[in-house]
This record gives C-alpha cells, structure tokens and sequence, in this order.
C-alpha cells in the first residue's frame, strides 16, 4: 500500500510504517509531506495543552479570588494540579516558557468563562485582563484574595 494511501486509510498503521521506514534509514521511502505535517502538528499541540491548562488554572484563580466564600477543596486541589501539570509540561518543553505570556493572554477568555459559568458573578466582576503575572500563576504559594482555611489546613 502506497504511505499516502495508507495516511488517510489507517493512521496508526501510517505512523508505525513511516517509524519502522525511519529505523531502517530508508530515507526515499518515507512520506515525508505528511511527515513534516505531523512533525508540526506535535507542536501545535504542545503549545494547545498550554493554553488549556492555563485557561483552568486561572480560571480557578479567578474563583478562588472573586468568590472566596465558596472555596472548596476541589478548588484548592484543581489549582494544584493544574500548576504542576503546567510545570511538567514547561519541564518537559522548555522552549514553551517564552510562549507563556502570550499562551495567558490568549487562554484568558477560556478562565473568564470558566469563572462566569461557574460563580454565576457579572461580568463586570472580572478583570478585562488575566490580573496575575506568570510567575503568580506558576506559584504554588500564591493565592489572591484573602487568606483561607483551607490552606491553612492543608499547612
């Protein structure tokens, strides 16, 4: 079966040829304009998972900050999570950590929908930009607002 026939007939199989294709160094073999669409496609995605988490984790913040009264351990555990899998994924990518604050401005709008549908606060609540630095948000001592009790039980 020809590479491209099989790229779009069977994915999975497509990659398995195209890695055996790479191990064996059979360098006229490979399929290589969908090779270089994957390649970039890889990284797309890396900086897309960014975004992602940093649209839940502020959006979070958000809560966290703007409706303290209903604080909750989930919250609490969801801005943990959320920073260290944005640290891992800025550990496992080094080259995303100049991104950062474009990938915050961009994933602002996701945390302020996250924050909208989830307080139910107006949207004049909230700041029109992400209010926390990049350095804030990767902290995992910073929390806005006033001081809870749940940090202090989880001391």
């Amino acid at each position: 079966m020809e590479p491209q026939n099989l790229y779009e007939r069977d994915f999975y199989a497509w990659t398995q040829q195209q890695a055996q294709l790479l191990r064996e160094r059979a360098w006229e073999k490979l399929d290589l304009p969908h090779l270089i669409e994957e390649m970039e496609s890889l990284g797309r995605q890396q900086r897309q998972e960014l975004r992602n988490r940093l649209g839940v984790l502020v959006g979070h913040l958000l809560k966290w900050e703007y409706q303290p009264q209903a604080r909750s351990v989930s919250w609490l555990l969801t801005l943990q999570v959320q920073r260290q899998e944005v640290l891992d994924l800025l550990e496992e990518n080094p080259s995303l950590r100049p991104y950062l604050p474009e990938a915050i401005s961009k994933s602002y709008l996701r945390a302020l929908q996250l924050a909208l549908e989830e307080t139910k606060l107006p949207r004049k609540t909230f700041p029109k930009t992400c209010p926390y630095s990049p350095e804030q948000i990767l902290d995992s001592q910073f929390y806005p607002g006033k001081p809870s009790r749940l940090l202090e039980e989880e001391g």
